[in-house]
């Protein structure tokens, strides 16, 4: 497990110190991204009417509105991923298959090819016979 760490951050334009066991970057990102949320909410009149915790709870449910469309967002990518993996799994098996059927295809093939080889020796064998009985004059 990584060490702990303490970092400063400025949040709304107060400095809060952070523990945590992520690093000093994480952490201020995580600073960051409230700032950002702060800002982006305070240029808009009817949260600024707002009292001070009002404010707190719209910004942490904006927050958490965030996080649950982070985490669908990851769901979904999650079965895409799932079904991804699945379709590659058969198509992977369907090349076997595909390979299998060729090499046997390939087999057939040389095996009759041997066959033909071997049927037109034959049929030059009984051609020649065949001349040699007809020159002799011999019944057939």
């Amino acid at each position: 497990m990584s060490s702990k760490t303490d970092t400063e951050v400025i949040i709304g334009g107060k400095v809060f110190t952070l523990s945590g066991y992520e690093s000093e970057e994480y952490l201020q990102k995580v600073a960051s991204y409230i700032n950002n949320k702060v800002n982006e909410y305070s240029k808009v009149d009817s949260f600024r009417r707002q009292p001070l915790d009002t404010q707190g709870v719209l910004l942490q449910l904006n927050i958490a509105d965030d996080y649950f469309k982070a985490k669908k967002h990851i769901s979904l990518l999650e079965e895409e991923l799932q079904r991804k993996e699945t379709e590659l799994y058969d198509l992977k098996h369907e090349l076997i298959s595909s390979q299998i059927r060729l090499e046997n295809m390939e087999k057939n093939s040389k095996e009759l090819e041997t066959q033909l080889s071997e049927s037109a020796k034959q049929i030059v064998m009984l051609e020649t016979e065949l001349k040699e009985k007809k020159s002799k004059k011999l019944p057939v």
